[in-house]
C-alpha cells in the first residue's frame, strides 16, 4: 500500500470538506443542535446509497458497532470544545494529535510498519497543526482550560475512530457500503440525547431553530460524508496512519475559512506551521 496521487488529491479534497463543516458548526449559536442536525440528517443521505450498494458483509459489523459507540463521545466532545474556544484553536489540536497517536499505535494494532519519511511526514503535519492551533491570534479570549480539555479528549476519540475504522472498511473490502451503513445511524443517538437533555419547555425552541438551519446542515450533511468516505477509502490503498495524517491538512482549510470567514486572527505562527504542514505532505509523498 502507498500514497499515490489519486490518493493525496482525493485526501486533500476529504480534508477541504472537513474543515467546512467544522465551520458551519462554529458559526451557528447552538453548537450541539448544529452539531446533532449534520449528523442526524446522515440518515437522510445514507439511505438510499444502502438500498443501492447494500450492508457491509458481517465481518465489518463489530467494527461498526464500536465506532458508533466512539462516535457519541467524539460529537459531544467536539460540540463542548467548539462552545468554549475559537474553531482556529480547538479543530487544530484535535485533528493534530490525532495523526500521531494513530501512528504510535498502528504497529502494535494493525501490524503496519512505517517507514521513515511516513514519520517524517507525520511528525511534520502534526507539529504544523499544534503551531497553527496555539498561535497567539487562536488563544485570545479563548476559555483556555476548558477548551484545551475537550480538544485534546476529542484528539484521542479520534484515534481511536480512525483505527477501528480502518480495520472496519478493510474487513468490508467496499468502503462505500460501510460509510452508507455508519452514516445511516450515526447521528441518531447523539440528536436523540441532545434533544432529550432539551427538556420539553426547549424543544420547541430547538425544532424551530432546526427549521432555519436544515439547509446549511444538509450541505454539512453531505460534506462530512463525503469526508470521511474518501478517508476510508483510502485507507483501503495505503497506511492507516499515513492517510489520517494527510486528512489533517484539513487545518489549513480550517484557518482560512476561520479567518475569512470568522474574522479570527492569522500571523507568523500560523504561517510558520503552514509550512511545517506542507513539508509533511511532501515526506509523505515520498513513501
Amino acid at each position: 500500500m502507498s500514497l499515490t496521487w489519486p490518493v493525496v488529491l482525493a485526501v486533500l479534497f476529504g480534508a477541504l470538506l472537513h474543515a467546512s463543516w467544522n465551520a458551519l458548526i462554529k458559526s451557528g449559536s447552538d453548537k450541539p443542535l448544529d452539531t446533532a442536525l449534520i449528523h442526524a440528517m446522515g440518515c437522510v443521505v445514507a439511505l438510499p446509497i444502502v438500498l443501492a450498494v447494500g450492508l457491509p458483509v458481517r465481518a465489518a459489523w463489530p467494527w461498526l458497532a464500536t465506532s458508533l459507540t466512539i462516535h457519541i463521545g467524539y460529537y459531544f466532545a467536539l460540540a463542548g470544545a467548539y462552545r468554549h474556544g475559537d474553531l482556529g484553536l480547538t479543530y487544530p489540536i484535535m485533528r493534530g494529535l490525532a495523526p500521531l497517536l494513530v501512528a504510535l499505535s498502528s504497529g502494535q494494532l494493525i501490524g503496519e510498519t512505517l517507514p521513515i519519511a511516513t514519520w517524517f511526514g507525520v511528525a511534520g503535519i502534526s507539529a504544523g497543526v499544534l503551531l497553527v492551533g496555539l498561535s497567539r491570534s487562536a488563544l485570545a479570549g479563548a476559555s483556555h482550560g476548558h477548551a484545551l480539555r475537550f480538544a485534546l479528549m476529542n484528539a484521542v476519540i479520534i484515534a481511536v475512530y480512525t483505527v477501528v475504522d480502518g480495520i472496519g472498511v478493510r474487513a468490508s473490502g467496499n468502503a462505500l457500503q460501510y460509510v452508507a451503513a455508519l452514516f445511516l445511524v450515526d447521528g441518531l443517538p447523539y440528536f436523540a440525547l441532545v434533544m432529550w437533555r432539551r427538556g420539553s419547555d426547549h424543544r420547541p425552541a430547538a425544532w424551530a431553530y432546526m427549521g432555519g438551519r436544515w439547509k446549511l446542515a444538509l450541505l454539512g450533511t453531505l460534506a462530512s460524508a463525503g469526508s470521511y468516505g474518501i478517508a476510508l477509502w483510502a485507507m483501503t490503498r495505503a497506511p492507516i496512519a499515513a492517510v489520517a495524517a494527510l486528512r489533517e491538512t484539513s487545518v489549513l482549510f480550517a484557518a482560512l475559512i476561520g479567518t475569512r470567514l470568522l474574522k479570527e486572527g492569522f500571523g507568523a505562527q500560523r504561517a510558520a506551521g503552514t509550512a511545517l504542514i506542507v513539508g509533511g505532505v511532501v515526506a509523505l509523498r515520498l513513501i
